[in-house]
């Protein structure tokens, strides 16, 4: 059985009626914006946000979950599609999960109102059954997500992230959405403040690993046996190249930010500057970053009993660590 399927059994039937649920809350009077949103739905990834919902929800009440809960991981579904939407159109993007993306299939204007459609779905599904508590967990998420996105262009221009700024940048980009579905699943059933921010507090620690996870693949041999280089040839900062800047000469660290600025188009420059990245051993230590995050995230899990639920959570947090893509 594949390692999702595994995390997925304990919540089949809530993913199930959750995907019902879902389609739902998209439909539109305007045939438009279903056949769209129809095309949304049935290319669907892996699905990780709505089962951290579940499985949070689940594990803080000891098996149940409520009209709340299944609303709370729409809205955050809808309000993700939402911003996949814009990112592609931000990026000039065709290709989304191995399908055409909106905006290579319905131009530009179209993807831009869709997006703005489906978040004004996810507003109201919160505001038209009071679900206010929920709503600004995600809100906050949707602002940290917008900063952090504003704050890496603004970085990379200059090439010049600390460390630090790039786990700010992360944890905004990325960990604040995973962040959110934990809390939100938590805050679904209990009203305890503190267990809903430990699961806040959880969310976001698989969130950071998830990114740098990410960011190693840019490093590793693809599916042809080669790494992809592709963060490099956008410029983009990530741990491994952090670190081995942090490492090296200044006449190395002139070369390489050399290259990546002007000459990231060129093959075997790229293919030199993850070479010295790997000597200079950038990849050890961002592995040793993620393994830090993965573990204080089980960490968090210990206070709560042993359940199905639990146990599907640390194979997710485990995962998240060892996925190949």
């Amino acid at each position: 059985m594949k390692i999702v399927e595994q995390i997925k059994q304990p919540i089949y039937d809530e993913m199930e009626l959750f995907e019902k649920k879902f389609h739902q809350s998209m439909s539109s009077k305007v045939a438009l914006l279903n056949r769209i949103t129809y095309y949304i739905v049935n290319r669907k990834g892996k699905q990780m946000r709505p089962m951290f919902v579940f499985l949070t929800a689940k594990m803080v009440s000891q098996g149940s979950v409520n009209e709340r809960t299944y609303r709370g991981a729409s809205v955050i579904e809808l309000i993700h599609t939402a911003t996949l939407v814009h990112d592609d159109v931000v990026d000039d993007s065709n290709r989304r999960r191995g399908f055409f993306s909106i905006n290579a299939l319905w131009k530009n204007k179209i993807a831009v109102l869709v997006g703005d459609y489906l978040l004004s779905k996810g507003l109201l599904l919160s505001i038209d059954n009071g679900d206010f508590d929920l709503l600004k967990i995600i809100s906050v998420a949707v602002r940290e997500m917008s900063e952090g996105e504003l704050l890496q262009i603004e970085k990379a221009r200059r090439l010049d992230i600390t460390e630090a700024i790039y786990y700010e940048i992360i944890r905004q980009k990325t960990a604040t959405l995973i962040a959110a579905c934990c809390a939100l699943g938590a805050k679904s059933m209990i009203e305890d403040e503190v267990q809903v921010e430990n699961m806040r507090k959880f969310g976001e620690l698989i969130g950071m690993a998830f990114q740098i996870k990410d960011d190693l693949f840019d490093y590793t041999d693809d599916a042809i046996g080669k790494p992809t280089g592709i963060d490099i040839k956008e410029q983009k900062m990530t741990l491994p190249l952090i670190y081995a800047l942090n490492n090296c000469s200044p006449s190395e660290k002139k070369w390489t930010i050399n290259s990546i600025k002007n000459h990231n188009k060129d093959k075997k420059r790229v293919r030199e500057v993850i070479a010295f990245v790997k000597e200079k051993n950038g990849l050890q230590y961002a592995e040793q970053k993620m393994a830090a995050f993965q573990q204080e995230a089980l960490v968090l899990l210990q206070h709560y009993p042993d359940s199905v639920y639990k146990d599907a959570l640390v194979l997710m947090v485990n995962y998240v660590i060892e996925r190949k893509k």
